[in-house]
């Protein structure tokens, strides 16, 4: 099955638990994300990202840089020997930095997501890293980072 197919079954099997009012791919980027799927929430957050035409586009892409960081994390956790998987820790840190600057804009809440949050995640990650001076993955597959939604308060006021 080719990625766009395989990315449209998974948003369908999403669509009766998506919170009202939000994109199913954007609820299933927080489904991935919380397993530990990094890549597969990469996929279906850019499956809306890319054909986004409105003031969101930068924040899209501030989780798919943020879950691009944790793919260089968790390649480099599984394999820190590997010529290439080995040196990911600085392109994760760069990453990190890069979808923080996309989302700061865009604080204290959007999208029922609270981005101090999200924010305080990628320093806690990025400070280990950078502390150890690129020699210590802060990521532990024992201990996800998980984000949640906030819920829906614009309704019944």
């Amino acid at each position: 099955m080719k990625k766009h197919a395989r990315i449209e079954a998974f948003i369908s099997s999403l669509d009766s638990a998506t919170p009202s009012g939000l994109h199913p791919c954007y609820a299933g980027y927080f489904t991935c994300f919380n397993a530990g799927d990094y890549y597969e929430a990469h996929d279906v957050l850019e499956h809306l990202w890319l054909p986004c035409q409105d003031a969101s586009k930068p924040f899209y892409k501030g989780l798919i840089q943020i879950a691009g960081a944790f793919v260089h994390l968790r390649k480099q956790f599984l394999r820190p020997t590997h010529p290439k998987d080995g040196r990911r820790l600085a392109p994760a840190s760069r990453l990190f930095d890069l979808g923080a600057q996309n989302l700061r804009p865009f604080a204290p809440i959007h999208l029922q997501l609270d981005i101090a949050t999200v924010l305080t995640l990628c320093t806690r990650h990025n400070t280990a890293i950078r502390d150890s001076d690129y020699t210590i993955n802060p990521w532990n597959p024992r201990i996800l980072p998980k984000l949640r939604l906030l819920p829906d308060t614009s309704a019944g006021d």
